[in-house]
């Protein structure tokens, strides 16, 4: 670890390959079994809480169809990943006990819905601070591949619902997916070079049947 970002995995699967066609584009990627998936948590994953951090397992809320759209991806994607901002340990708010008690209900979860998630990163870091660890910075995406020597950030997808999440995948050539679930980001986002945007991750889904 780098000291920074902190990171959670999970038991490795073999995922069946299957090529994507999509009029969003992801056909022409020929997305299978060589690529990653990085995925943002907050508003990607679960319930955003507007102007506050989930901080236990009541307060955590798996958005519409995420279960699904993940047991689906796991058998494209060779490794699954999130990577999040979590300023508010930094800030007090929560510990990173809490934390990892929340991302432990989240991979179980996914797991008994037949998904899974290979690791997930977080930066505890104050964004007033620009760590090297909080996105857009791409410290954590350097910790993934050290982790996994495997990744390829040229055959990586970002999905996010903020602009420095579009910018992270952008630094490290990744396609990027915009989910728009964030109305405050949303013209930050559009105006960069970006490659597709849902409304949610089951849409995106959606576009690899």
């Amino acid at each position: 670890m780098t000291g920074e970002d902190e990171r959670q995995t999970t038991d490795d699967r073999r995922p069946k390959t299957k090529n994507a066609d999509s009029p969003l584009g992801v056909g022409a990627w020929k997305v299978d079994e060589n690529w990653t998936l990085f995925l943002d948590r907050d508003g990607v994953i679960n319930r955003r809480i507007l102007g506050s951090y989930v901080t236990d397992i009541e307060e955590f809320e798996f958005l519409d169809g995420v279960l699904d759209a993940i047991r689906f991806f796991s058998g494209v994607f060779g490794k699954i990943v999130i990577v999040t901002n979590q300023q508010g340990i930094d800030k007090g708010i929560m510990t990173h006990a809490q934390l990892v008690k929340v991302h432990t209900h989240l991979q179980t979860q996914i797991e008994l819905s037949g998904g899974r998630i290979d690791a997930i990163y977080y930066c505890p870091k104050l964004a007033t601070h620009n760590p090297e660890c909080r996105k857009p910075n791409i410290g954590m995406a350097r910790q993934a591949q050290t982790d996994f020597p495997d990744i390829n950030f040229k055959k990586s997808i970002m999905v996010g619902d903020s602009a420095s999440d579009m910018e992270f995948g952008l630094r490290l050539g990744m396609k990027t997916v915009f989910i728009q679930t964030k109305p405050e980001d949303a013209e930050a986002a559009k105006a960069l070079p970006i490659d597709s945007m849902c409304d949610s991750l089951m849409e995106f889904k959606e576009h690899f049947n």
